[in-house]
């Protein structure tokens, strides 16, 4: 089964703009996203009805982050791209009269909530000022001049 990367793509680019003071276009992040601008402009039209980005256009117009950083977490930008499933795992039958599917069923649905509730607590606590701190330390580390003490 195929994995859904939306929240990974939209994260992705959320944090090379947070990189670019200037607007940047729907061409310029398809290009690092190796995606289409279509795909680029709808998957950010979500984000652009919560307030998180804002796009102009013309010459000089492109997209660019409305929001703070520390006050968006991961659970607010999968509830802006429309809560993709989290899992690819489900139920054979749901309706059965069978006593093993039934028993089997019970417990994937159990343990399937408790792993999104799991989840959905840990989104609640990352932020993307969190993320782009991580980002922003590597890149540090990459741009160290040559010779320099690492």
């Amino acid at each position: 089964m195929r994995k859904n990367s939306q929240l990974s793509d939209v994260l992705h680019v959320l944090l090379h703009m947070a990189d670019h003071r200037e607007p940047v276009t729907s061409e310029f992040l398809a290009g690092m996203m190796r995606s289409n601008p279509v795909v680029v402009r709808r998957t950010l039209s979500g984000l652009r009805s919560r307030g998180f980005v804002n796009s102009n256009k013309g010459r000089t117009g492109g997209w660019t982050l409305t929001c703070n950083l520390s006050e968006v977490t991961l659970l607010d930008v999968y509830e802006a791209i429309g809560e993709p499933p989290l899992f690819a795992l489900g139920l054979r039958n749901e309706s059965t009269s069978c006593l093993v599917e039934k028993a089997a069923n019970t417990a994937l649905k159990d343990s399937l909530m408790q792993a999104e509730s799991l989840l959905m607590e840990r989104f609640k606590t990352v932020t993307l000022q969190s993320l782009y701190a991580l980002f922003s330390k590597d890149m540090r580390k990459i741009r160290r001049p040559i010779g320099a003490a690492g």
